[in-house]
């Protein structure tokens, strides 16, 4: 694999999380829950123009482990992208803690943008209902990817349904669990959020790799491989 390869999704997966995230740690109160959703669809959507040619911009685990599960990547890209995504996240959310840090009275401990449930979620949502919710939401994100790309390049249009989903996908997400959907999204952030952010981070990092290995499964069944028919349709 190519070294620039793994340059674009580390530095991908860096301003994912610098971008995104910063939109709801320094603008939450001006653009409010839309804006944020927006900020996340946006910036993916121009990183899948920007890098798609390059790495597929995955920019996510979950996404990368849908590819793998559909046999599009083998295990040596999956491992190395898994490495750059999760330091890139990590990067990501340094830099904005920088920034924050620059912002008088913002407050960084605790929240800084991370993922949570029980009181950590605005609708109080649940242990059980945070881990479906993030397995549904991560379900249509690695979905949506694996059904409008062809092998792993981002190429044409592609990008745009991409950014449309996680955009929904934050709209609908947010009041539950501030939405992960991403590990490498929701590492970064907790480890500079500290205290309850950290000890609820095993949510956000399983339930959305269970989320993209059902998504790719699902696949197989939708979109069958060329040269194999799908199953008759039985009454």
């Amino acid at each position: 694999m190519q070294t620039r390869t793994a340059v674009s999704e580390f530095l991908g997966t860096l301003l994912l999380v610098f971008f995104g995230v910063g939109s709801a740690v320094l603008g939450a109160e001006y653009i409010g829950t839309v804006g944020i959703a927006l900020s996340f669809g946006f910036v993916l959507l121009a990183l899948a123009y920007a890098l798609g040619p390059i790495s597929g911009c995955h920019l996510n685990p979950a996404v990368t482990l849908g590819m793998l599960t559909a046999r599009r990547i083998d295990v040596r890209t999956a491992v190395t992208y898994w490495i750059v995504q999760l330091l890139g996240g990590i990067a990501g959310a340094a830099v904005l803690f920088l920034l924050a840090k620059q912002v008088p009275g913002l407050r960084t401990s605790g929240t800084f943008g991370s993922n949570g449930y029980g009181d950590r979620s605005d609708v109080h949502l649940g242990l059980g209902g945070a881990f479906l919710a993030e397995v549904m939401l991560t379900f249509l994100l690695v979905f949506v990817v694996l059904a409008v790309t062809h092998k792993v390049a981002v190429i044409g249009f592609d990008g745009l349904p991409i950014g449309i989903a996680l955009a929904v996908i934050h709209l609908v997400g947010i009041p539950l669990t501030g939405t992960s959907v991403n590990p490498a999204r929701s590492l970064g952030p907790a480890l500079f959020a500290g205290g309850a952010a950290l000890s609820q981070l095993w949510l956000f990092l399983v339930a959305p790799l269970v989320g993209g290995v059902i998504a790719a499964l699902v696949h197989r069944l939708t979109h069958p491989v060329p040269g194999r028919q799908p199953e008759p349709v039985r009454g």
